[in-house]
Formats: structure tokens, sequence, C-alpha cells
């Protein structure tokens, strides 16, 4: 009875063993695979054990489009302050803030009774002066009336039909129309206010036109034009998107900033844009539809240079060979064994997570994404899916091997 009890202990601690050396192996196989590396790897001959996991990419022909990118406010095209051009009080109030008016329409009213008795009486003088007027010229014409009293009379009758239009033109100030089409956005008055001359009564601001100030660096100035269209998202509305056009390109460059203004204007015929908005500005400006792509993050920059790492087949000579006891395990592993190599590369435009490549790597080539901090030129390399996956596929052949 005591034998077979020793037995079975030995055998549970066998397989508590072996669970261990399986968890431990494939613990340090994904935290390998997972980790960019602090140390560097040697290059050249290395144990196949040595090799570093990546990940990588194909590099492959894409469309992307040159693009800039800035951000500004959005500003009003249309926007007027309406002012009294006539002192009196507010009779009536017509509009509210909020409300859409058009070009001519009535916002307020004055009191014009003292405007309208200045009109009677220039009315009543008017005729008076037409009258005495007619009665030169039918003496002239009998050669009663001498031609200098004559002259006067057509003078004072001129002087004052201009008083008449004046006293017009005044009483029609009492009356306070909008200037331009637009929406109310200021009310600055009240009924019973009394108001002087060039006293703000409203602000109006046309909503169907808008446009954001871009202040662009001046080494862009030979790539945005006047014309080219624009995207525009706007934070204030999760994110929606607008079409506009750059409007105009200032001529000059700012010498304390070093940048140029460039104007861009957005019709929304919903009016759901409103000044003082905050939007990203997206210009494109230019595609190629056969570019060579890469990932951004495969791009390496060291010592002034830009590169990336392509993973290579290893040659024979690069894997050193295994030892006596791992004859059978080394002939059994069917995994090809690869090396990083260096290049470097001449890039174009980038847009979002993609960037072109204009030399120095091939279609159909894979680059380093995931890793390419642990390896150097020659550093033997391990392909990988991702980190999980490697943690699995190295538990379950440990399991397998020591079950053997």
């Amino acid at each position: 009875m005591y034998m077979k009890s020793s037995g079975f202990f030995r055998r549970s601690l066998s397989h508590a063993m072996l669970l261990r050396r399986v968890v431990g192996a494939g613990l340090a196989l994904g935290l390998a695979a997972c980790s960019t590396g602090n140390s560097t790897p040697s290059a050249g001959t290395a144990d196949a054990s040595s090799a570093v996991p990546v990940e990588t990419a194909t590099v492959s022909q894409q469309s992307i489009t040159a693009n800039y990118s800035g951000t500004a406010s959005l500003e009003a095209v249309g926007e007027a302050q309406v002012v009294a051009k006539a002192s009196g009080i507010v009779l009536k109030l017509l509009v509210e803030e909020g409300m859409y008016v058009k070009r001519g329409q009535l916002l307020a009213q004055l009191d014009d009774d003292a405007a309208s008795n200045k009109l009677a009486q220039a009315t009543a003088n008017l005729r008076k002066a037409q009258a005495s007027y007619d009665k030169a010229e039918k003496g002239l014409a009998l050669k009663i009336t001498p031609k200098a009293d004559y002259d006067s009379m057509r003078y004072d009758l001129e002087a004052q039909k201009a008083i008449v239009a004046g006293a017009q033109l005044d009483v029609s100030y009492t009356r306070i129309v909008a200037p331009i089409d637009g929406v109310i956005a200021k009310r600055s008055v009240k009924v019973g206010n009394l108001v002087q001359i060039n006293q703000a009564l409203f602000d109006i601001v046309d909503l169907d036109q808008l446009q954001a100030v871009l202040n662009v660096p001046e080494r862009d100035l030979d790539t945005l034009k006047a014309g080219q269209g624009v995207s525009m998202q706007v934070d204030a509305l999760g994110g929606r998107g607008f079409d506009g056009v750059i409007a105009r390109i200032a001529p000059v460059v700012d010498a304390a900033s070093g940048t140029f203004r460039a104007t861009c204007e957005f019709r929304d015929t919903t009016r759901t844009l409103k000044p003082g908005m905050f939007g990203r500005i997206e210009v494109a400006y230019d595609q190629r539809h056969d570019a060579l792509v890469v990932p951004r993050n495969a791009i390496t920059e060291e010592d002034g240079e830009t590169s990336v790492f392509v993973v290579e087949p290893a040659p024979a000579a690069a894997v050193t060979a295994p030892k006596p006891a791992d004859k059978s395990a080394a002939a059994k592993d069917p995994t090809p064994r690869f090396v990083a190599k260096r290049r470097v590369v001449k890039l174009g435009y980038a847009e979002d997570d993609r960037v072109e490549v204009r030399d120095g790597i091939h279609d159909g080539e894979r680059v380093i994404t995931l890793g390419r901090n642990a390896v150097r030129d020659g550093t033997q390399v391990q392909v990988l899916v991702d980190g999980k996956a490697a943690l699995a596929a190295a538990g379950s052949a440990q399991l397998a091997e020591l079950r053997r």
C-alpha cells in the first residue's frame, strides 16, 4: 500500500513539474513577443532560440492623398451692426434674437412725430417756393420780371426741394430696417428706450456663408491654391463634416510667425454651422494611386536617416547548428528563419497611419512594425502574428514535447 502511494506521489510531482515548465516557457516567449526590447541582440550567427519575435506588414501599392491639416474658428462673412440714424423713442420691436430676417425688413419703429412735423413744414415751404417760381417764370416770359429775380426764385425752389428730401430721409430713419439677410444675433434696445444717433440697436449675422482663416507655414505657399476644395470636421457637432473651398490666399508672409493666411469659405444652407465654432480643416492637394505604402510605425529615424527593417530569409550560415542533445527537436522544428535588414528609404506623402516610400523598398516585401527597436541590421527574427498567438503556440509545443 505504501509503495503504491509513493508511486502515485512521484507521478503527481512529475506532472506538476511538467505543468510549471510549460507555463514558464510559454510566459517567457509571450513576454519577449510583446516587449520592444532594451537589449541589443547580436547580429550575424545566432542560436534559433535567440531570434527576436517581431510583427510585420507587407509593402503594397495603394492610393494615398497628400493633405494639409489645420485648425481655425468660423467667422461670418456677412455681418452687420444696425445703428440708429435718428434719435427718438422706440415704439415697436418687431424681431427678437434668433429670428431670420431679409434685407429691408422692418426691425423696429421709432417715434416719428418730430421728423414728420419737419417734413410737413418743409413741404409747405416748397409749395410756396414753387408758386413764387411759377409767377416769376411767367413774368420773365412777358418781360415783366427781371432776370435776376427769376434766378433767385429758381435757386430758392431748388434749395427747398433739398430740404424736403432731407426731411423725408429723417422720417425714413425712424423705421429701422435690416441692411442684410441674416439672423438677429443680438438685440440691444427695448420698447420705450430713448435712442440717440449712432447707438447700436441690433447685430445681424449671415449664417449661409462662413469662413475660417488658416495660418499656414510658408513652406506650403506653393502647395495651397485658391479654388482648392477643403473638408472640415466640427467638434461641437460630433465631428460632422462640411465641404468648402479656399477662397483666397494672402499674397504676403507674416515675417513674425512665418505663416500666410488661407481663407476658406463654407456654405451651409441648413444653418447648422455657427460663427465661433472650432473646426479641423484638411486640404487635399495631391493624390498618388500607385504609391508604395507602409504603416507609419515601421519608420525609424536614426543618425539623421530614415529607414525601415525588411524581413529576409536567413542564409544557412546565419543559424548556428543545434547542440547534439537538441538534434531531434531541431529536426522536428520546420519554422523558417529570417533576418532583419536595414534599408534607408526616401519618404513621400503621409496620410493617417500610412506613409509613402518612394525609394529603398519594393512591392511585396515585409517590413517590421512591432519589435523594430529590438533589432539591428542582420538580427535573426521570428515573425509572429501577435503576442497571444506566440504564447499559445509556445505552450502547445512545450507540452507536446514534455509528454513524450
